[in-house]
């Protein structure tokens, strides 16, 4: 008979995927789309397909250290007290805090870092952290765009002081990553590669803006309507040299669910199947040069019947397990074969 120990042992190893769920659901303000019911079509997780290959994990709030490690202290300073103050609108975007906002924030970061701390430690293969508020906009000197830390950010960067040598970041968010794109200009170890919708907020994300950064910092703008079949072109002629180019140990992902056709704020053109397939094409990259090592976290999405089967293809694609969608883009593609023979020119790639 097994004893209790190699039993747990046995269950544990079944699990190749983390996951955090962070819904947050007092940082809120009226009319907002980034609110709590960006989560509410996710139903309960833990009775689908793809559950017995979940590790769930509980929430541990980011320190201090951990968050000064992408964004100075001043800032973090100034968040905190503008919290302190109750409801309010911070910036243009409009973002905006509530007064549980800062520290439904460190959750936020500190749930990415937990998913980030069980691939490094080989407890799992890959991880999801589903979380809010997104962080990808937060530069190291200010909240921006929704955002008010870097979650992605500064899971890398904890990546990077636990010894991994290099690290990427593909962002397929329907915005470009301003922020992390900030927060790592001069960082050699870490490449960054943003898919974003061309012409809208926040307006960085050209293609020629970093040229001292080239074949590291990839940024693609992509015209409206690009969608799964722009997006196989994406993953086969783009990521994969630029993975076999910069053999980063840990992968990355911003994943957005606002790059979906449907969503109310953008128009890009992505289904659910076109993440599933995306999500299955990033694991096998990370097989191939990171030893599995992958970590999705959540950014965007605004329509909560796209943002629940977004997740359930990424987690399906990250457990290995199949997915059925029936949301299928009812616009036709661009063709983009002009902008990936510029980009890869550029870059030097391909």
């Amino acid at each position: 008979m097994l004893n209790g120990a190699l039993l747990r042992w046995l269950y544990n190893a079944s699990m190749t995927t983390a996951c955090v769920l962070v819904p947050s659901p007092t940082h809120v303000y009226p009319g907002h789309p980034e609110d709590p019911g960006r989560f509410s079509g996710l139903g309960n997780l833990r009775d689908k397909p793809f559950a017995q290959s979940l590790q769930w994990l509980e929430t541990t709030p980011a320190s201090r250290v951990e968050i000064a490690s992408i964004h100075d202290e001043r800032m973090i300073e100034a968040l905190e007290a503008v919290c302190q103050q109750g409801s309010g609108i911070i910036d243009y975007a409009p973002t905006y805090v509530s007064p549980s906002s800062y520290q439904d924030a460190l959750n936020a970061a500190g749930g990415t870092l937990d998913c980030t701390r069980h691939v490094l430690n080989g407890h799992v293969r890959n991880a999801f952290a589903i979380v809010r508020p997104p962080g990808h906009h937060a530069e190291p000197g200010a909240p921006m765009g929704f955002c008010l830390f870097n979650n992605i950010a500064i899971a890398a960067r904890l990546a990077l002081a636990s010894g991994i040598e290099r690290v990427m970041i593909f962002d397929i968010d329907a915005h470009h990553g301003n922020g992390t794109q900030a927060a790592f200009l001069e960082e050699k170890r870490l490449a960054y590669f943003s898919t974003h919708q061309e012409h809208i907020y926040p307006g960085s994300g050209q293609m020629e803006e970093v040229p001292q950064a080239k074949k590291r910092i990839v940024n693609l703008p992509l015209p409206a309507r690009s969608g799964d079949v722009c997006f196989g072109k994406i993953a086969r002629d783009v990521l994969s040299p630029l993975v076999s180019s910069f053999k980063p140990g840990m992968l990355f992902v911003s994943v957005g669910f606002d790059s979906h056709w449907n969503d109310p704020l953008t128009s890009l053109g992505l289904s659910s199947a076109g993440y599933f397939a995306m999500t299955k094409y990033l694991v096998e990259q990370a097989e191939k040069h990171c030893a599995g090592r992958l970590v999705f976290a959540l950014e965007g999405g605004y329509d909560p019947k796209y943002v629940a089967s977004g997740v359930d293809a990424v987690l399906s694609g990250l457990a290995g397990c199949g997915f059925t969608a029936s949301d299928p883009s009812p616009y036709s593609e661009p063709d983009i074969q002009k902008r990936i023979d510029a980009l890869l020119a550029w870059h030097g790639l391909g």
